[in-house]
């Protein structure tokens, strides 16, 4: 019993060593200890973390309740937004000119347009230099020559640009606009566009205005003219200049 008993353990030897052997040969041991020495965490180097920035606490100066009271007061008036009051331009209301039905009644048949002739238009416009030379130096003047645009159709008259920015309103006003008899008519100066929009066409139509009529404006008054007409029709019946 006792031999067969070491023969068990000399086999259960042998087959260790057998084993380990084995395992030698196939790097097992080295294998296992690397793979335990890649699962177990390695401790990371500590960072170099830098001193927290003790902020310092601000102590307030010492100072008498007056001057205190202005800084306050100083630094109150810098918080607080500053208000603006907006800029109101005073809108310029232009009344609505009302022109007569019984003067646009008498209007002309456009279809029937007779054109001025040049030698016509250049007697009204001589005519008309020698009517403003004899005016008062004094009032500021300028010359127009009538054209279809003034008066048919869009009843339009532009001024001489030179004229309405030296010596006209710089904004829409009333232009009244005083004949040779001294009737007026209130028409609409734009002083953007240099020249006279609503109430021109009541004049126009008023004074039988043709084309190739030459008309001299003094200005007499800030906000009116005096209107002289040269008739075109005087020089096309045959009369000389």
């Amino acid at each position: 019993m006792v031999a067969a008993k070491l023969t068990y353990e000399e086999c259960r030897r042998k087959r260790l060593e057998e084993n380990n052997k084995r395992l030698q040969a196939l790097n097992l041991p080295l294998l296992s200890q690397a793979l335990r020495e890649s699962l177990t965490p390695k401790s990371s180097p500590a960072k170099n973390s830098k001193p927290r920035r003790v902020r310092e606490q601000q102590v307030p100066l010492r100072r008498s309740s007056r001057v205190a009271n202005k800084a306050y007061q100083a630094q109150k008036e810098i918080s607080e937004p500053v208000v603006i009051p907006a800029v109101v331009t005073p809108k310029v209301v232009i009344p609505r000119v009302v022109v007569s039905e019984r003067i646009y009644s008498k209007g002309r048949d456009l279809s029937n347009r007779v054109y001025a002739s040049e030698e016509a238009r250049t007697c009204a416009m001589e005519r008309a230099e020698e009517l403003q030379a004899s005016l008062e130096p004094q009032y500021p003047s300028f010359l127009k020559s009538m054209l279809q645009s003034h008066v048919t159709g869009g009843f339009w008259l532009g001024l001489p640009v030179h004229f309405c920015k030296t010596t006209l309103p710089k904004s829409d006003v009333i232009m009244n606009l005083v004949d040779e008899e001294g009737d007026e008519y209130p028409t609409v100066f734009l002083a953007r566009k240099s020249g006279l929009s609503g109430g021109w066409k009541r004049f126009s139509v008023a004074h039988k205005l043709v084309d190739g009529d030459a008309l001299v404006f003094q200005l007499i008054r800030p906000t009116k003219f005096k209107v002289y007409i040269v008739r075109v029709s005087s020089f096309e019946e045959g009369n000389k200049c």
